[in-house]
């Protein structure tokens, strides 16, 4: 009898390989184009500027990294908005309690790092639990359906409503948005959108951080708050496809018992119903 448990964990370990090798294939060329090209860019800079020596262009090269690492954009001038005005701290407030943690600003003093590890302490477990309060709601919508199997089409009418408005919501709409006031493309909009509400937060795309740009005061706070709604939504529908396939795991690879005397049951049948939908805490 084969273990559907092992089946999981080798199937996980198998994606995470494709995964890897996927990755490589597609951007390995890619960066070492990019290193190539900027060695050659490097390298035009000190014949075009006689006056520096190699070793003073990596000096400032590794200024611009430093800055970059402490949430300072090298681009434009002293006159570029603050990282740490009250818009942009909420903003970073809420990365901080979601867990994205995009990467491209953190705290550069001792006494906000230290808040920072206290305000996680206690903001993480109150944001999974603001999370859980909300996803109940959601949840109870498709609760419901579960009693409504047996009437046709009524379940599967309500869960693609569901469904299909949470997706133009929080990963249709949100991306025309952010491709207009940041100039991004369609697809890199969406990228950042899918990328941020599943907590990935790479930090290749940040909303509000182009200098060149004036953005009004409440768009990073009104961005924060989509996240959080959009966060409890993505959580329910992966919450469904992990289910999903949890369940067909177990129904392709479990075999019964032949050995149980008839009218006997499983433990697992044994086990009272639970809901098949929840928001983990």
């Amino acid at each position: 009898q084969i273990s559907w448990t092992l089946l999981l964990v080798l199937g996980y370990l198998f994606y995470l390989l494709l995964g890897a090798m996927v990755f490589q294939l597609l951007e390995k060329q890619a960066e070492t184009h990019f290193r190539d090209q900027f060695q050659l860019e490097k390298l035009k800079f000190l014949q075009n500027y006689t006056c520096l020596d190699r070793q003073a262009l990596e000096q400032f090269v590794q200024v611009l990294m430093e800055a970059w690492e402490k949430g300072v954009n090298p681009e434009g001038n002293s006159t570029n908005p603050s990282n740490w005005d009250f818009s942009n701290s909420f903003f970073f407030a809420g990365t901080v309690v979601t867990t994205i943690g995009y990467g491209n600003l953190s705290p550069s003093t001792v006494a906000g790092q230290i808040f920072c590890v206290f305000y996680a302490l206690f903001g993480v477990p109150l944001n999974l639990a603001f999370l859980n309060q909300l996803g109940k709601g959601l949840n109870a919508h498709l609760i419901t359906l579960e009693r409504w199997v047996q009437k046709p089409g009524r379940a599967q009418v309500r869960l693609a409503i569901f469904l299909t408005t949470g997706t133009l919501l929080f990963l249709v709409f949100p991306p025309l948005v952010f491709s207009y006031v940041e100039g991004w493309s369609y697809g890199e909009g969406f990228y950042f959108t899918f990328i941020t509400l599943s907590t990935i937060g790479f930090g290749d795309y940040v909303v509000g951080t182009n200098p060149n740009k004036h953005y009004i005061s409440v768009y990073r706070s009104l961005t924060a708050i989509w996240i959080v709604f959009g966060l409890a939504w993505l959580a329910l529908v992966f919450n469904v496809g992990a289910d999903l396939m949890e369940k067909f795991l177990q129904l392709k690879w479990h075999k019964p018992d032949l050995s149980l005397p008839e009218g006997a049951t499983t433990k697992l049948e044994d086990e009272p119903e639970q809901p098949r939908i929840h928001i983990p805490s």
